[in-house]
């Protein structure tokens, strides 16, 4: 396992010291004055230009200036003092796996790519987060020198990104190898804003999107016990203005129904046996009373749903954290909430507290995320949806971050002297999410 913020028995994506403002300055900024989704809260938290998390840690991605030669260290214990080096030298929060793992994690992605690619049209790839720029120019590096030149000349590279420092990163990094200049450009904006997208694009194309998903807006839904009905949750400002208080509404949001009905699909109508269950249920509720409380990925339904608005050919290579440990909050797919200061990760057993000073990151619920895709695609319909247009039914697979490398990389460029291989043996919570487009309507 492994997190960003802090070190595990596993591989550790850990932070850099960073100096944290005054929580209460954060406090006069994220949230407002006025109720918001916890969706609205979380994007203001982490994205808010000016106090957002990502905003004000520009350095938070950081580079490696050489890639780590893995069959030079003896074994795990080797290769854990080295990272731990590596963070003390450096003032950043946190390495990505593409960039611990330069350039064979990129190699794999493009492999992958380039054995499902349609050459007969140039290829086109959408990487949405593009981090340090690494991934970029592995994927054009690896196209470079094992695609033939007709791919490579006629190729585009598109990073969607939404912080401006980021930007600026990426354009240097992909900018060391000259003949990648001009096939690779950086748009600044937010993804999941249709506007900034511009007409449907009816070429095949990819998106890349590594570490994104846990880091979309999520929102959360509250009930006061086992049979009660749904609510959802919004989050006000409290009097004294610096603390923050959940208020419970009916469900109303478009984007919250369409996500606890996409959940609901796979339930058929009552039956008896569900019957005799609802009142036991009904009987259990009554004697031992339990709020339930449900995260729901409506950023990655938005996001989903506009990529398949103005990409419908799009292919997808997602990869995300399948699990996350020592989450405090309650509720199922909950979030961790974790910050590091002088040396020492800190976790929230509140999403409310962060305002800025901390990370809030998402296990993918990658069954969910598969149904997802196949509703934004247009091939699973909700109830009551009896339009006759049917969309296209996509090829899926989710795959263990293992599985992928050994599928697509080569594993034995991450190897140690001692048979130990991170990224085959660490990322145990990891996983790769791929989805094509088929000509199929049945």
């Amino acid at each position: 396992m492994f997190s960003r913020t802090r070190t595990f028995p596993f591989i550790p994506i850990a932070s850099k010291v960073f100096a944290s403002p005054l929580e209460a300055f954060y406090s006069t900024h994220i949230g407002g004055d006025k109720p918001v989704l916890v969706r609205d809260f979380i994007h203001s938290a982490l994205y808010h230009p000016l106090h957002g998390y990502f905003s004000r840690r520009s350095g938070s991605v950081g580079v490696l200036p050489n890639a780590i030669k893995f069959n030079q260290l003896q074994g795990r214990k080797a290769y854990m003092r080295y990272l731990d080096n590596i963070y003390r030298q450096s003032d950043i929060s946190w390495f990505t796996p593409v960039e611990l793992f330069k350039p064979w994690y990129a190699h794999a992605i493009a492999e992958a790519i380039m054995r499902t690619a349609n050459f007969s049209v140039p290829l086109k790839i959408y990487e949405i987060g593009g981090g340090s720029g690494t991934c970029a120019k592995g994927i054009m590096d690896y196209i470079m020198l094992n695609a033939p030149a007709k791919v490579y000349n006629s190729m585009t590279y598109i990073s969607v990104e939404i912080s401006p420092s980021l930007a600026e990163v990426q354009r240097e990094t992909v900018g060391e190898v000259r003949s990648h200049i001009p096939k690779f450009r950086v748009e600044c904006r937010d993804a999941s804003d249709r506007s900034g997208w511009g007409n449907v694009e009816q070429q095949p194309c990819w998106v890349i999107m590594l570490e994104v998903l846990d880091n979309l807006p999520h929102d959360l839904i509250y009930a006061e016990n086992q049979i009660s009905s749904w609510m959802e949750v919004w989050v006000e400002r409290q009097h004294d203005h610096e603390t923050f208080n959940e208020l419970y509404k009916p469900m109303q949001d478009s984007l919250i129904t369409r996500c606890v009905e996409i959940m609901d699909m796979d339930k058929t109508n009552t039956t008896h046996s569900s019957a005799v269950s609802t009142t036991l249920k009904s009987v259990w509720s009554k004697v031992y009373p339990k709020p339930r409380r449900c995260w729901l990925p409506t950023g990655c339904l938005k996001l989903l749903e506009v990529l398949h608005e103005v990409l419908p050919k799009m292919s997808l290579i997602a990869s995300d954290f399948s699990y996350l440990p020592d989450v405090k909050l309650p509720g199922e797919r909950a979030p961790l909430v974790s910050t590091k200061k002088d040396g020492s990760s800190t976790d929230y057993d509140n999403y409310m507290e962060a305002k800025g000073e901390a990370d809030i990151f998402f296990p993918t619920d990658f069954w969910l995320l598969e149904r997802i895709d196949h509703y934004c695609s247009g091939w699973l319909k909700l109830h009551g949806d009896h339009t006759s247009k049917k969309g296209k039914k996509r090829r899926t697979i989710t795959l263990e971050t293992s599985s992928f490398m050994e599928e697509f990389g080569l594993p034995t460029k991450t190897r140690t002297k001692d048979g130990y291989n991170p990224i085959l043996d660490d990322f145990k919570n990891t996983k790769f999410y791929l989805s094509v487009p088929t000509h199929n309507t049945k």
